[in-house]
């Protein structure tokens, strides 16, 4: 080891590794460290050294002038610290250790404990692994990233899978389990690579994964040229294969295949992260961002109550016209209560026998359902006798029963149904990721 400063000191510092070689597919991890150390400028404080873990047969060391002088770079793995004085947006601090390098090429126990040293010295309390390989997976569609671990209270304390992969290992997965029994709490994110597009660099995927660390560590990544990088990157892509018509097709039927198996995420959880993440970049002190929709909206049911709702209902109508009145009756019923924005108020003529007997007949129509019509009849028997008062004593007993039946239609518009929100099911294996 090689120490080139003192150790810093450190606030709830969470230490980030990321190899280059195997583990990195489209150079996908390493170049997502390699952001992280840009655009916080990180302090390189140690470097280790290249002649205990490297083959320079395999890792050949690089020359380049400076100034006219010529300078040696020797494969290695460095590690540098970033302080963050904001990390959440809420004027808390954190500071990251990065850990960039290649993979080493033998003692693999030694360099981890070395690194090991390193995080208990620096007081870790996290240590997060970034991998990346190539998967079926279309270019088009957003990257999956999956998040590992051995440890199964961190798995449900962080929203983690629990590795259950079998087979030859990376750096990564050596690192991870070294960890694991050293006690330290450790976690490791993937990210999958089309395969037919493997060469670096893929800022997609890089793109992916740091969102991916923004959500588990809690601190605002800022992302500078990113998106707008992974969006060319995407165009070229869909240029060349529009080009051939085999990797076109090959293109479609890997989207459909992810579409079906991925249908229930894009309607659930994975939305509404996204969405989180978006408001939080915008506004990180506010919150919550999402509307409760736990309790009852107020969503129209007229199939509760026996009722078929009419045509001109069910395109969107409010529901305040006379819904009791039969199908024979449709006189009756447009003399009564109609729609909002429909026509004219009915009116109530008070005078004259024939004024009186179409009210009659209109609170009868749209009352059936209901005791107002009911109460209507009544009156209006006990005043037949005499010819005056009857009149106006069942026009106002048909306005009466005209209101309460649309009372009655304003009330039902409160039973609604509660909408339900979609749970999402996480995709990619944990499987296939170490």
């Amino acid at each position: 080891m090689i120490e080139l400063e003192g150790l810093p000191e450190l606030v709830d510092p969470v230490m980030i590794c990321a190899f280059e070689g195997w583990n990195d597919a489209g150079d996908a991890a390493s170049s997502a460290v390699g952001h992280l150390d840009r655009e916080w400028k990180g302090e390189v404080f140690a470097s280790l050294d290249a002649e205990d873990y490297y083959d320079f047969q395999v890792n050949r060391p690089t020359v380049t002038l400076h100034g006219g002088v010529r300078k040696v770079t020797w494969p290695t793995t460095q590690l540098s610290a970033v302080r963050i004085a904001d990390a959440d947006g809420k004027g808390h601090p954190r500071d990251l250790v990065l850990v960039r390098g290649i993979e080493p090429s033998m003692r693999w126990r030694s360099f981890c404990n070395e690194i090991l040293g390193f995080a208990h010295e620096l007081g870790v309390e996290l240590v997060v692994l970034l991998g990346a390989l190539l998967g079926d997976t279309p270019h088009t569609r957003p990257v999956p990233v999956t998040g590992v671990t051995s440890d199964p209270e961190l798995a449900v304390s962080m929203d983690l899978e629990e590795t259950r992969y079998e087979g030859p290992t990376g750096i990564v997965g050596i690192l991870q389990e070294a960890c694991t029994h050293a006690g330290v709490p450790t976690a490791s994110l993937w990210a999958a690579v089309p395969h037919y597009v493997s060469q670096p660099p893929n800022p997609k995927a890089t793109l992916a994964l740091l969102n991916r660390l923004d959500d588990l560590i809690g601190v605002r990544i800022p992302l500078g040229e990113l998106p707008e990088d992974a969006r060319a990157w995407q165009l070229g892509v869909d240029q060349l294969a529009a080009e051939d018509s085999e990797v076109a097709e090959y293109v479609q039927t890997l989207e459909e295949a992810r579409d079906t198996a991925e249908l229930p995420e894009a309607s659930g959880e994975a939305i509404a992260r996204e969405f989180e993440r978006y408001l939080r970049r915008r506004d990180p002190g506010a919150g919550p961002y999402l509307r409760d929709l736990s309790g009852p909206q107020p969503l129209p049911d007229l199939t509760e109550r026996g009722e078929q709702p009419a045509p001109e209902e069910r395109e969107g109508d409010d529901g305040d016209g006379a819904e009791g009145a039969d199908d024979g009756d449709g006189a009756a019923a447009d003399g009564a209560a109609k729609p909002k924005g429909e026509g004219p108020e009915p009116t109530v003529e008070s005078d004259g026998d024939t004024g009186a007997d179409k009210d009659t007949e209109a609170g009868k129509g749209t009352g059936d359902a209901g005791d107002a019509d009911r109460t209507a009849d009544d009156d209006a028997d006990s005043d037949a006798s005499d010819a005056s008062g009857g009149a106006s004593g069942a026009s106002g007993d048909a306005s009466d029963a005209s209101d309460d039946s649309g009372a009655s239609d304003d009330s039902g518009a409160g039973k609604g149904k509660r909408p339900r929100r979609g749970r999402g099911r996480r995709g990619g294996e944990a499987g296939d990721k170490d």
